[in-house]
Parts: structure tokens; C-alpha cells; sequence
């Protein structure tokens, strides 16, 4: 396994789940979007804003490590999140837009901008309460995917017992098959 390779399917696989949870959420009244169900982030919008915050935070950060990123750059121009339970984008036109713009920035940086040496290397940021840390890069991309899929399980649970199902969830479907 190559970590270059890895990571390209993983943001393949984070944006098709991305868009398989909005096309359900899109089929929700407002009520069911923005009820608080009891979840860590309260409600489906919620949770969704608090992954869509992580990956801005997080792909922000990485912006600093190389000069090359240039596909990173669209994301230093949204919305700085003071908090990770900041609800950013309420209307969900407005959030299936900027989750996108990030998933294909996530997706266009892998695929052209990451130089393999990069995740090699240590990563020196503040995290949002102005803790400085240094920390290895590769590490910290396999965070930023593990974030999302642990809070896409949220999502999934909570559409689940509302009685929607948004379809295969695995991983799997990214990995191509070999020839026995």
C-alpha cells in the first residue's frame, strides 16, 4: 500500500459519501434537519456543519505546509469557525455548495498538489484554543479522514432511525480489485 494512493481513494471515498448523505438530507423538512435528536452536535445540520468545520480547519492548516497546495487555497477563503460545534451553514443549499468546494479541493490536492515527502514531515500548527502543536503530517491527514467517516456515522445512525437508508457505506468500493 502507498500512503499517496491511500489517501486519493479515501477523499474519493469521503466525497462520495458526502453526496450520498445529501441526497437524502435533501428529501428532509427543515424540522428534521435542524431538530436537536439528542447527538453530540444536537442535530443533523449540526453534526454535518462540525465535519465540514474540521475539514476547514484542518485543510487550512495543511495549506501552511507547502507552497505547492494551490488547490487548498479556495479554503482559507471561507468562513474562519471560532468553534468546532459552530453551525456555519444553517441553509443546506448554501452547505451542499461549500461542502463541494471542499470535497473537490480535498480530492484536487491528493490527486495533483501532494509531493509523498510532505507526509514524511511534521506539520506545526495552533489549534483552535491557541495550543501550539508540531506533529507528522501523514498522521494528521489520516485524522482528518477519520474525523469525517466518525461523524458520518452520526449522520447515518440519526437518518437510520428516522427511517432513511443512504445506501453502501464501505470503503471497500474504493478499492480496486486485483486479478487473482
Amino acid at each position: 500500500m502507498y500512503i499517496e494512493s491511500h489517501f486519493q481513494m479515501m477523499a474519493k471515498y469521503n466525497d462520495r459519501m458526502n453526496n450520498q448523505i445529501l441526497s437524502v438530507v435533501e428529501s428532509l423538512s427543515p424540522i428534521d434537519l435542524t431538530e436537536n435528536k439528542g447527538a453530540y452536535f444536537k442535530s443533523i445540520i449540526g453534526t454535518l456543519n462540525h465535519i465540514l468545520v474540521g475539514d476547514i480547519i484542518w485543510l487550512s492548516r495543511f495549506n501552511l505546509h507547502s507552497e505547492s497546495y494551490v488547490s487548498l487555497k479556495c479554503v482559507t477563503t471561507l468562513p474562519k469557525p471560532k468553534s468546532l460545534s459552530d453551525v456555519l451553514y444553517p441553509d443546506l443549499k448554501l452547505y451542499k455548495c461549500v461542502r463541494k468546494k471542499v470535497d473537490s479541493a480535498l480530492v484536487n490536492w491528493l490527486d495533483k498538489d501532494i509531493n509523498v515527502s510532505d507526509f514524511n514531515r511534521n506539520l506545526e500548527y495552533s489549534n483552535t484554543a491557541g495550543i501550539k502543536s508540531s506533529r507528522n503530517f501523514g498522521e494528521l491527514v489520516s485524522h482528518l479522514f477519520n474525523h469525517q467517516t466518525h461523524h458520518r456515522g452520526q449522520v447515518s445512525t440519526l437518518l437510520n432511525q428516522m427511517g432513511h437508508d443512504i445506501g453502501a457505506t464501505d470503503f471497500l468500493y474504493e478499492i480496486p480489485e486485483m486479478s487473482a
